[in-house]
């Protein structure tokens, strides 16, 4: 099997990413939704983007509120029917709670633009949609994670109590976030590319 892309989710403020050393390695395309500002070159991937490898697509959900480039792959394998398997949230939406928006600043605006995203673009996916985010619980990039690692579209829409607030009351919780990672920019500054 031939690695032929590498693909994360968002430019990540709590780790250094291994996704371009990786794609290096692999002489695969390194990508990244289209709006990140990074020094490293990627292959820009579109909301709406069909990846197609052998029976397994990858569909590309731009989904813009924990980071501006934030995007969710969407895969489904052919050889078990046309209808998607699972998602890989990234940080957008995790077990129990969804990603913090106060990173890349404008924490309320992002959080306005996180709670868009999960609605139109998350929430309307199949019910059995099986759920594969970034992180769990021990992780800075949101509150009240689960330690489950894993989920479902309708075991969130029906736990996740994030899903069920109104747009106003969804911003006003998510300024009650943990204090920033303590490398916060010195890891976003590697993984845009700035001290490589």
């Amino acid at each position: 099997m031939a690695i032929t892309h590498v693909i994360d989710t968002h430019v990540h403020a709590d780790h250094r990413s291994g996704g371009p050393a990786l794609a290096r390695k692999a002489t695969a395309r390194y990508c990244l939704h289209e709006s990140a500002r990074v020094d490293i070159p990627f292959e820009p991937l579109r909301d709406g983007q069909e990846i197609e490898l052998g029976n397994t697509h990858i569909k590309v959900l731009h989904t813009p509120g924990h980071t501006p480039e934030s995007a969710c792959l969407l895969v489904t394998d052919f050889r078990r029917g046309t209808d998607p398997w699972f998602v890989l949230t990234g940080d957008t939406l995790f077990v129990g709670a969804v990603g913090r928006p106060d990173l890349p600043g404008q924490a309320r605006e992002n959080a306005a633009q996180l709670y868009a995203s999960v609605r139109e673009k998350l929430l309307t996916l199949p019910d059995d949609v099986e759920v594969y985010p970034g992180h769990f619980l021990g992780s800075g990039c949101g509150t009240g994670m689960s330690g489950k690692p894993a989920s479902t579209i309708a075991f969130e829409k029906r736990w996740n109590r994030m899903l069920s607030l109104s747009r106003e009351a969804f911003v006003d919780a998510l300024a009650d976030v943990p204090p920033k990672p303590v490398e916060m920019e010195r890891v976003m500054a590697f993984n845009r590319g700035e001290t490589r």
